[in-house]
């Protein structure tokens, strides 16, 4: 990935419906050997998808919480449950295996809470859940949503 490649992951991020000609423009370049480039790009996983960032109040969500779970069983047939559970909640936006006093940091978003107990109760639901932390969300800081493109030849 040369400099041309990390300018066009930069420009992506910040304008996702620029044109291929407008993207060309911004990296120096034709469109068609632009196209080639982003082409290769979604090919080789640099870029995942495509997609509108929502304002959250504007669709509903009032709430956001960071939930800490600790599972009382690691066998992996439990592990794979519970994945799969949290993963069909549509309220569960983020979730995170981490290391340390909780198995997992889950980000949560509902309208309110109501909506928020109710998630709780079909989490407490599933058999490996042990004991989950919940913490609100006061107030938003960081809304980055742009990621800094490193030195890197990892190709996958």
């Amino acid at each position: 990935m040369d400099k041309i490649d990390k300018d066009i992951l930069s420009i992506l991020q910040k304008e996702g419906r620029i044109s291929i000609a407008e993207l060309a423009d911004k990296v120096n370049l034709s469109p068609s050997p632009c196209a080639r480039r982003l082409k290769r790009l979604e090919e080789e996983d640099y870029i995942e998808d495509y997609q509108a960032n929502l304002n959250k109040k504007r669709v509903g969500i009032n709430m956001t919480f960071f939930v800490e779970v600790s599972l009382n069983r690691h066998q992996e047939k439990a592990l794979e449950e519970f994945e799969t559970a949290l993963l069909a909640m549509k309220e569960v936006v983020n979730a995170h295996i981490v290391s340390g006093a909780f198995d997992y940091l889950i980000e949560v978003v509902t309208h309110d809470l109501p909506g928020y107990e109710a998630f709780t109760t079909k989490l407490h639901k599933i058999p490996s859940v042990k004991d989950i932390h919940t913490h609100l969300s006061v107030r938003q800081l960081n809304t980055q949503r742009i990621l800094p493109i490193y030195n890197t030849n990892h190709t996958n």
